[in-house]
């Protein structure tokens, strides 16, 4: 399935017209699939492969070096999770896979929250700096998105703005590794829908990703090298009263000649600050559609969810 592709040049071009026209495709194919494929995203090719370049040789540690960046009290907001770990909601089978996270670095001596710090690698040395490149660029280019859904919100531009600026985001790499015997399933992770505002998903290194339609079946989502792909998460869902939909999808497994090779994945996960009221928007609500969700601060609601899919206990 191609889905619903935009050009973020649109929406960044000056030209009111190519701008309005921009916000309107966004935000219907968010209503209508809940996935879409960005061009002119912003995020550097050269920093894209050096991102997966590292990861990579990250992954490729012995198990017990990789083990030495795991903080269990962190809940997996920082550094090393171990493989089968992490559960979907509503499942008790462990995914296949495993990860590594690096959050935000608060910036103008930012007070409101503490974040832990993140955890460095020593055998990668490249690996820091890349990726806190990587998470600003996708910062910049998911808040650029976030305006638009503002505007197809007839909420303020930049209305978002203050809430992803020191967020509380993730840049999460993931590994699924070679599948050595026959799985009890043909499903790598889990279906599920994300946490957060928005996810932006740059590339992977094989196909697997699948969503699931309105109509209930299960359809493989494919873009092209230079898009990255961006879905609606469970708190802009709330927070729209289920106008904008949090997408459900999954991973699958790979045919059986493939199943002898790696899966790498590297999501960032838009989350605001834990302060930011969840609380659905008054034009969101009607009586074709009344309020569905209780109040609930992102922070609030991150928690629950963590515990939910094992990470928090």
């Amino acid at each position: 399935m191609a889905i619903p592709s935009v050009d973020l040049a649109e929406f960044l071009s000056g030209d009111p017209k190519r701008k309005a026209a921009f916000v309107q495709e966004l935000g219907k194919a968010y209503e209508d699939v809940g996935f879409v494929a960005v061009k002119n995203h912003g995020v550097p090719d050269e920093l894209i492969a050096d991102l997966y370049n590292y990861v990579q040789q990250f992954f490729s540690l012995p198990s017990e070096q990789k083990r030495k960046y795991e903080i269990p009290e962190l809940a997996g907001q920082r550094g090393y999770t171990s493989f089968g770990k992490e559960h979907a909601k509503g499942s008790d089978a462990p995914d296949l896979k495993e990860f590594f996270q690096y959050g935000q670095n608060p910036r103008d001596n930012y007070k409101e929250e503490e974040y832990p710090p993140n955890v460095p690698i020593k055998e990668v040395p490249e690996f820091n700096e890349t990726f806190a490149n990587a998470y600003r660029a996708f910062e910049k280019s998911g808040t650029a998105l976030l305006q638009a859904i503002a505007l197809y919100l007839d909420l303020p531009e930049h209305y978002f703005d203050e809430y992803v600026y020191n967020g509380n985001s993730i840049l999460r790499s993931i590994h699924y590794p070679p599948i050595t015997h026959e799985p009890k399933s043909a499903i790598r992770a889990e279906q599920h829908e994300d946490i957060n505002l928005i996810t932006l998903l740059v590339g992977a290194s094989a196909d697997g990703l699948q969503i699931l339609t309105k109509q209930n079946e299960w359809v493989g989502v494919t873009s092209l090298p230079e898009q990255i792909v961006v879905n609606v998460g469970d708190m802009l869902q709330r927070l729209t009263n289920n106008k904008l939909r949090s997408t459900t999808h999954r991973v699958v497994n790979p045919p059986r000649e493939l199943w002898h090779t790696s899966r790498f994945s590297i999501p960032f996960f838009l989350h605001p600050k834990s302060s930011m009221s969840l609380q659905c928007l008054d034009t969101c609500i009607n009586a074709e559609h009344p309020k569905a969700y209780d109040d609930a601060t992102a922070g609030e609601y991150l928690d629950e969810r963590l515990r939910e899919i094992g990470l928090k206990k």
